[in-house]
């Protein structure tokens, strides 16, 4: 059972990235899988999630309006655009599931038990 974020990099602010989230050994279209990130001495921030068979999709208010999360449950993945970015939008962003059917914990700012290898998010200003 595995979780693999990719699609960091280098941006400019204003600039856009689209990270992908790839589940291997479950399948992930009956779980939430939440996007989190951390910066450097900083505590982990969930920052968007999308609850399990068709259900809703949570934003953190720092991101509201500027990053978009979707399924792509028939290739096992999970996207997170992110658009207008921010410097303070640099961090290591990774995603991550509790094999639950909603977004709970990342609405009530807790994190998920099992977490994949993050990407890095660098936001030049």
């Amino acid at each position: 059972v595995q979780l693999q974020a990719s699609g960091g990099g280098l941006v400019q602010s204003g600039g856009s990235l689209r990270l992908s989230c790839v589940a291997s050994g479950f399948d992930l279209e009956h779980y939430a899988i939440g996007w989190f990130r951390q910066a450097p001495g900083k505590a982990a921030e969930g920052v968007s999630c999308t609850a399990g068979s068709g259900g809703g999709t949570y934003y953190a208010d720092s991101v509201k309006g500027r990053f978009v999360i979707s399924r792509d449950n028939a290739r096992n993945r999970v996207h997170l655009q992110l658009d207008r970015l921010r410097p303070e939008d640099t961090a290591v962003y990774y995603c991550a599931t509790d094999f639950a059917l909603v977004c709970s914990r990342v609405e009530g700012g807790s994190d998920m038990d099992f977490r994949g290898k993050g990407t890095q998010v660098t936001v030049s200003s």
